[in-house]
This record gives C-alpha cells, sequence and structure tokens, in this order.
C-alpha cells in the first residue's frame, strides 16, 4: 500500500468519525460558555440518531439523496426540543446542571428503544436507505496529491462541519451575541446591571446546543452506524464533552480536539489495513477513544479553566 493510499484511508476515515464530535462538542460549547453544563449531549444525540434514522427510513422514496441532509434538521430540531427540557429545569427551575443532564441520558435511550418497538415492532429498526456518502470536490480533488487525500471521495458533512466550527468562533468572540453569552457564562450578575437577559441568553446557548447535537446524532445514525439501536451512540456524547474540555471551551480548540478523537476511532476501524497497527490486537483498538478520553479528562479537566459561571444558577434577586 503507497503512502498516498494510507494517508487517503486515515484522512477519510478519520473526517467521517469526527464530524459528529465536532458538531456535538460546538454545541457544549455555546451551552457552557453561557453558563450551563450540558451533560445531557449524549442523550440528545441518542434522540438526533432515532429521529434522522426514522425520518430517512420513512421519506428515503420521496426525498432520494437529499434525505439524510433534511434527516439532519429533523434531527436538529428534536434535539433542541430535548435541550428546552435541560434548559427549564437548569434556568427556570435552578436544578442541578449534572443531575439534569443524567435525567435526560437515562430517558433518551430508553424512549428511542420503547418507540422503535411501537413503530417497528422490533428492537432495532432496518438499515437506512439513503446514507450521507462521500463526496468529491469539483476542481479541487484533480489537484495532484493533496486533492486525492483532502478533496476526493470524502465526507461533505465534515468540511461543512469545519464551516460550522469556524462561524462559531466568529459568532462567539467577534459578535455582540457572541460577548454577551461569554458575559453570562463568566459573572451574570455584572451583565445583568449591563441590562442583559441572563435567561434569555443561557437559553439561546441551550437550545443551541441541543440544535448542533441532535444534528451530531443524525450524521453518526446516517454515516457510521446506518441504523438506530439502544448502543448507536454509544458514547459519543461523553467524549464530545471531552474534546470541548480539551479545546479549552474554543469552538476552534473543539473541533481540533473532535479530530484527534475522530483519528482514535477510526484506527480501531481501519487499523488492520495500516502497516504497524495491523500487528496490534483489534480489542486495543477499539478501547483506545475511550482510554484517551479518560486520560485528557484527567489531564486537562484541571488545567483548563471553565467559565467562572458554569454550572451555576443564577437568582436574579441576589
Amino acid at each position: 500500500m503507497s503512502l498516498i493510499t494510507i494517508l487517503t484511508l486515515v484522512v477519510s476515515s478519520t473526517l467521517v468519525y469526527s464530524t459528529p464530535l465536532i458538531l456535538t462538542s460546538l454545541g457544549g460549547t455555546f451551552s457552557e460558555r453561557s453558563g450551563v453544563v450540558n451533560v445531557g449531549l449524549e442523550g440528545i444525540m441518542v434522540m438526533g440518531a432515532f429521529s434522522a434514522v426514522v425520518f430517512n427510513l420513512t421519506f428515503a422514496d420521496k426525498f432520494g439523496h437529499m434525505t439524510p441532509w433534511l434527516a439532519c434538521l429533523v434531527a436538529g430540531c428534536v434535539g433542541l426540543v430535548f435541550s428546552l427540557l435541560h434548559a427549564v429545569a437548569t434556568v427556570s427551575l435552578r436544578a442541578d446542571h449534572i443531575v439534569s443532564g443524567t435525567v435526560v441520558n437515562l430517558m433518551a435511550p430508553a424512549l428511542g428503544v420503547f418507540l422503535i418497538k411501537v413503530i417497528y415492532n422490533k428492537g432495532q429498526t432496518d438499515n437506512i436507505a439513503e446514507n450521507l456518502g462521500y463526496f468529491s470536490f469539483p476542481g479541487l480533488s484533480k489537484i495532484p496529491v493533496i486533492g486525492k487525500i483532502l478533496f476526493d471521495n470524502t465526507s461533505l458533512a465534515a468540511y461543512l462541519a469545519i464551516l460550522i466550527a469556524v462561524l462559531s468562533w466568529f459568532i462567539i468572540f467577534k459578535t455582540r451575541f457572541g460577548l454577551r453569552l461569554r458575559s453570562v457564562g463568566e459573572n451574570p450578575q455584572a451583565a445583568d446591571t449591563l441590562g442583559i437577559n441572563v435567561y434569555v441568553l443561557r437559553y439561546a446557548g441551550v437550545l443551541i446546543s441541543g440544535f448542533l447535537g441532535g444534528m451530531g446524532g443524525a450524521v453518526f445514525a446516517q454515516s457510521i452506524s446506518g441504523n438506530f439501536s439502544v448502543g448507536t451512540i454509544a458514547g459519543q456524547g461523553f467524549i464530545s464533552m471531552a474534546a470541548m474540555i480539551f479545546g479549552k471551551w474554543n469552538p476552534l480548540g473543539a473541533m481540533g480536539a473532535s479530530l484527534f478523537f475522530g483519528f482514535a476511532q477510526s484506527l480501531s476501524i481501519i487499523g488492520g489495513q495500516l502497516p504497524v497497527i495491523s500487528n496490534i490486537p483489534s480489542m486495543y483498538l477499539q478501547i483506545a477513544p475511550y482510554l484517551l478520553t479518560i486520560i485528557v479528562l484527567v489531564a486537562f479537566l484541571g488545567k483548563s479553566s471553565a467559565p467562572k459561571a458554569d454550572g451555576v444558577n443564577y437568582i436574579k434577586s441576589k
């Protein structure tokens, strides 16, 4: 196998596995920048995957190749609804953020499997008819060496996720909305005295996280798993949170960390085709992403500085 072939395989696989992590970690960044810890990203991804697969199976004949893209939008809206539950609990009712997010994580898989049994009378769905597939960029794919590695037969969703990451960085750090969002995550009392509605901005941060998390689940289901079952997401939401922390609550940092974790996950799939790595037992490659997640959390959680009011409920009267 030539070096170009190896690089093409590694880059393509990394992009596919990174895309759900990029979208979901960006969602977590918006939420925590507003001061709300969204541990429920795992459950939101589950419901996003569920809704995307059901939509895909139902409307594939009608919408054809557009089906998976429309399913991503539907999944984003479903994720937004579930994040609204978390927002009401944490922002309005001042519930503990970790407890509220854990409830979402516990509820989503059970609800998804229950609805699958009601709709299809079995424990998991059939494989979807239309998936996100691969895409070659016209013109760019013809560039010598680089074109074949980066732009030929690759994941279009991955490049859209990277674009969303850049846009998210601009929104958070270069716009009035982003400045206000960060202010309520750092010092909500001070922001309130300046006339900023803390509750509205925190709702906005959580709802954006739900929309992006739902899309992340949809992308995973339609590009990797191909169907929905109770184990479809299997910790992707938690890995996304680790990427957010590793990236220091910065959209570009979260994107870079997601690419790193996506690379680790891809090795468990393509490792058998790569020199040297093929000699490593497959079970070690399969546990590598989760082991890396634990290592990153242990190594960086104490060193990375979260927004000062992250996870702290705001009471306006104080």
